[in-house]
C-alpha cells in the first residue's frame, strides 16, 4: 500500500452503545477514574492507533437518570493520560462558542509541550440549548453566528501559537538573556468577536499547531473544514453518503490552496465482535435488549431538536421542519435513514443505540477489516474514528483481532513511524505566520 490507514480511538466513558454501563461486563462506577481511561489509553497505543479522541459537551444532559452522562473535562484528562502513554495522540474536544482564544491555546499549547508534541483540537460550535443556558445566555447563537465566531477564533488562536517564533527561547545562562524578545510578537487584534493583545504567554507547540479536527457535516461545517482543518469526524451510514462527502469535501481544498492529502477524513464506525457473525448479531441483540425506550426517546428529540414525548414508539417519525439551529447534519442523517429505511421511532432508536447516528457493524474480525478495507481503497474514507460499543473490552477485541488483520493485509501500520501525531497523519508542521511575513519582506 502506498498509504495507511488512519484509526483513532474515540473514547466515551462504559462504550458508545447507550447501554453500555448496563452490560455485565461493564463496571460504570470505574468510568469516573483515572484508572479506567489509563487502561483504555495503554490499549488504544499498544495498537498502534493514531489517536485517542474524546468528545466534550459543557451541560448535564436532562437524561442522565438513565445514562452515565457525566465526564471528565478533556485537556485535563489527556495530561493526565500523557503521562501513561509515549506515542499516541490525545484529541480534544473544545468549543470556540464558549472559550477565550487566549484560555484555549494557552491550554493546547501546555498539552502539546507536556506530551511531546501529540495534541489535537477537535473544534466545535456547540449546538446545545443546555450549554447556552450555563454561560449568560438563555439560547444558543445561531448556526450562522457560532461559525462566523469559531473562524475568527482559529485565526487569533493559530497567531497566539506563532506568537512566540521558534527561535526565541536563547537560553543564554552566560549573557543572562532567556528570550529574543525581538521574536516575540503581540497580535493587538480587533475583530467582531475578539480584542486580543498577547503574546502567548508559552513558547510555541512542539507541532506548531495541534492537530486541527473539525466535526461539523452541515454546508457551512463542510467549508468550515476545507478552510482549516486536517482530520474531519464525520457520521455516514452508507458508502454511497460517505464517498460523495468525501469526495464533496476534497474538492473543496483546491479554494484554500490546499491539497488533497492534506485533509484526512475519518467516518465513525461502532465494530460489535463475534467469532461468528450470529455470535456478534447477537451480542448487538443483547445489548439492544438494555435499552430504555424514555432515554432513546429523548436522545432522539435531541438530535432532531423536536419533541418526540407524545409519539407512538412504534409509530412513524413526524414530520419535522428541515429548519434547525442545532446539529443540522446529524439531524439529516437521522430523518434520511428514518425515511429510507421506513423505521418506526422504537426501530429508529434501536438503530441509533449504538453510535448516535455513526456506522454500527456487527460481524467477525474479517468482516470488519473488509468493510474498512472497501470504504478505505474505494476513496470513502482515510480512516476511522473507532467507537467500541463497551469499554474496555469493545477495545481490546479490536486492538486484538482487527489490528493484526489490517496489518496482515498492508492497511495499517506495525510500528509507529514518528513520535508526534502530526508525523503519524503525514502532516508538515505550520509555518509561523511571523517568520513567513519577515522572510517576505525580506526578499
Amino acid at each position: 500500500m502506498s498509504k495507511h490507514l488512519h484509526l483513532n480511538a474515540f473514547i466515551m466513558g462504559n462504550g458508545h452503545h447507550e447501554a453500555a454501563w448496563r452490560h455485565p461486563g461493564s463496571d460504570p462506577r470505574r468510568g469516573l477514574t483515572l484508572q479506567h481511561f489509563a487502561e483504555i489509553a495503554q490499549i488504544a497505543e499498544r495498537g498502534k492507533l493514531d489517536s485517542l479522541f474524546l468528545a466534550d459537551g459543557v451541560a448535564l444532559w436532562s437524561n442522565v437518570r438513565y445514562n452515565s452522562h457525566s465526564s471528565f473535562e478533556p485537556l485535563t484528562l489527556l495530561s493526565a493520560l500523557s503521562t501513561v502513554t509515549e506515542r499516541i495522540g490525545l484529541i480534544a474536544t473544545a468549543s470556540t462558542t464558549y472559550n477565550e482564544p487566549y484560555h484555549l491555546a494557552r491550554k493546547f499549547a501546555s498539552l502539546d509541550r507536556l506530551s511531546g508534541g501529540r495534541a489535537g483540537w477537535n473544534i466545535v460550535t456547540s449546538a446545545g440549548q443546555e450549554e447556552a443556558q450555563n454561560f449568560n445566555r438563555d439560547v444558543r447563537p445561531a448556526h450562522s453566528l457560532r461559525y462566523e465566531r469559531a473562524t475568527e477564533f482559529l485565526q487569533v488562536a493559530t497567531r497566539l501559537w506563532d506568537s512566540w517564533e521558534d527561535e526565541a527561547i536563547l537560553a543564554d545562562a552566560q549573557a543572562g538573556v532567556f528570550a529574543d524578545t525581538e521574536l516575540i510578537h503581540s497580535l493587538d487584534h480587533q475583530g467582531d468577536h475578539f480584542q486580543v493583545r498577547g503574546p502567548l504567554n508559552i513558547p510555541r507547540p512542539i507541532q506548531g499547531y495541534p492537530l486541527l479536527v473539525q466535526a461539523g457535516s452541515s454546508e457551512t461545517g463542510k467549508e468550515y473544514a476545507a478552510r482549516f482543518a486536517e482530520a474531519v469526524f464525520t457520521a455516514q451510514q452508507t458508502f454511497q453518503d460517505a464517498k460523495a462527502f468525501y469526495d464533496d469535501v476534497k474538492a473543496r481544498l483546491e479554494h484554500y490552496g490546499r491539497r488533497p492529502d492534506q485533509i484526512k477524513i475519518l467516518p465513525g464506525i461502532s465494530p460489535i465482535l463475534g467469532a461468528t457473525e450470529s455470535e456478534a448479531r447477537q451480542r448487538e441483540a443483547d445489548l439492544n435488549d438494555l435499552i430504555n425506550p424514555e432515554y432513546g426517546r429523548q436522545q432522539l428529540s435531541k438530535m432532531l431538536d423536536h419533541d418526540l414525548s407524545g409519539h407512538d414508539l412504534d409509530g412513524p417519525l413526524p414530520e419535522i421542519s428541515g429548519h434547525t439551529e442545532g446539529n443540522k447534519s446529524r439531524f439529516d442523517l437521522v430523518t434520511t435513514l428514518a425515511r429510507r429505511e421506513n423505521l418506526t421511532i422504537r426501530q429508529l432508536i434501536a438503530r441509533l443505540a449504538g453510535g448516535r447516528g455513526h456506522r454500527v457493524v456487527a460481524g467477525t474480525p474479517v468482516q470488519i477489516a473488509d468493510e474498512i478495507e472497501y470504504w478505505f481503497t474505494e476513496g470513502a474514507a482515510d480512516g476511522f474514528n473507532i467507537m467500541p460499543a463497551t469499554l474496555p473490552a469493545g477495545l481490546t477485541d479490536f486492538v486484538n483481532l482487527v489490528v493484526p488483520e489490517l496489518q496482515r493485509r498492508g492497511l495499517f501500520r506495525t510500528e509507529y513511524a514518528g513520535t508526534t501525531l502530526r508525523e503519524h497523519y503525514g502532516l508538515q508542521r505550520p509555518v509561523n505566520q511571523f517568520t513567513r511575513t519577515a522572510q517576505e519582506e525580506a526578499a
